[in-house]
């Protein structure tokens, strides 16, 4: 843990989830010198969180990006069922499945935990901030914290500023994202932001390309990778988010921004399948274990 890096995240954060996700976020402000709480839904779910962060941990060891040990590391994260627990977090990084009904009220749950002092966050990819934050009792001290999956491997995090989040708040997650070795991008709150709507736009017109016959998944990411520098095809990439992850935000982005984001039918389909990618094994190209 480096003095710098000590000083420019909050000392006790809190991830609420302990999914992929949850736990890439958990891992980024462990190296950052803060003292980690993750609170999970049940015994297994805290197990499998735990299980996650700390081969991540093991990772960052290996590869000498921090010095110490996994036992030494380990001594500064808590996994918990409890979101009371949260209660002396600084920051509380809310990082459930992509529903709004549950981001509410989980949002909800954790806020009534914290002091008046502590700031809240959402990892969305695509919900409306502006619309989570007029559910709280406190909207300026909540923002965006949208993080990149694999987070270790990630460089960006998406900073997404409702029209509620406080001028304090707008500086200080910068500073945090900085704290974490990653490069903050600033933006508004919009459906899709800038990187879901980009994101999604690209794979969703390569999606429907496979659909039409026009190439195969492996050609159409080659031509993405060689011919514009991607360092991941969009189909590849659709594998690495979950194809079903990416459906329900293009769902959204197509209520909301018209029919351009439509899901091609071949995309649901492929949901309906359980091909969803990485996490089954199998979506538009294969995986071993």
């Amino acid at each position: 843990m480096t003095e710098k890096h000590a000083l420019s995240v909050p000392a006790a954060v809190g991830v609420l989830g302990g999914g992929r996700m949850g736990a890439g976020i958990a891992h980024a402000f462990l190296l950052a010198g803060a003292q980690v709480t993750v609170v999970e839904r049940d015994g297994r779910a805290a197990e499998a969180a735990r299980e996650r962060i700390e081969r991540d941990l093991a990772k960052s060891l290996e590869r000498g990006s921090v010095d110490g040990n996994l036992d030494e590391w380990s001594e500064h994260l808590t996994v918990s069922l409890d979101s009371a627990d949260l209660a002396g977090c600084e920051l509380v990084v809310e990082a459930v499945p992509e529903s709004w009904d549950l981001k509410v009220s989980a949002l909800q749950e954790v806020e009534r935990h914290l002091s008046g002092t502590a700031w809240l966050a959402t990892n969305t990819s695509s919900l409306s901030v502006d619309g989570l934050a007029a559910q709280l009792a406190r909207p300026e001290r909540f923002c965006g914290l949208h993080f990149f999956n694999p987070v270790p491997a990630s460089k960006l995090v998406e900073v997404v500023v409702s029209k509620h989040t406080g001028e304090e708040l707008k500086r200080l997650s910068v500073q945090w994202v900085e704290g974490l070795g990653k490069t903050p991008v600033v933006v508004n709150d919009a459906p899709g932001f800038a990187s879901s709507r980009l994101g999604v736009a690209i794979a969703l017109e390569a999606i429907r390309m496979v659909e039409d016959g026009v190439a195969s998944p492996e050609d159409i990411d080659n031509a993405m990778v060689l011919g514009y520098k991607f360092p991941v095809g969009p189909l590849a990439l659709t594998d690495i988010v979950g194809l079903d992850v990416r459906l329900g935000i293009a769902e959204y982005l197509e209520s909301e921004l018209g029919e351009r984001f439509a899901p091609p039918q071949l995309m649901r389909d492929m949901v309906a399948r359980g091909e969803l990618g990485r996490k089954t094994g199998k979506g538009f190209f294969s995986y071993d274990g």
